[in-house]
């Protein structure tokens, strides 16, 4: 039960100091291309591992450039990390994209459509 707690506190951890990361440490021009936001962080019980969700807003090519800029910030990112949060090791991170939110916006669209083209149908029956 601790261990839940403690690798629940290092994902929140991990999450928090890779955001400001993203906001002001990465230099890589290719990441400040979309915008970049930490969705969420899986730690492996063993707290060797960390991926890391990230969102990116823009279009297909800007998400790949971003993704590319995030996997080459990969090492400077899990020194900082490293730095910042006391572990004996710091974790393996990879960085992963999370489409969920994107996808989450298309359904509601396509519920909007769908109500939009029903409305006509009740006006008839009245």
């Amino acid at each position: 039960m601790a261990t839940d707690r403690r690798v629940a506190r290092v994902a929140e951890l991990i999450k928090r100091e890779v955001s400001q990361l993203l906001f002001s440490g990465i230099k890589d021009e290719r990441v400040g291309l979309g915008m970049v936001s930490v969705t969420d962080v899986d730690v492996s019980g063993d707290l060797q591992h960390a991926k890391i969700f990230v969102s990116i807003y823009g279009d297909d090519a800007t998400r790949a450039e971003t993704m590319a800029g995030l996997k080459s910030a990969t090492g400077y990112v899990r020194s900082e990390l490293g730095q910042r949060i006391r572990l004996r090791r710091t974790p393996e991170i990879i960085f992963l994209e999370d489409r969920s939110i994107e996808r989450g916006t298309r359904v509601l669209s396509l519920i909007n459509q769908l109500s939009q083209e029903r409305k006509p149908d009740e006006d008839e029956v009245e």
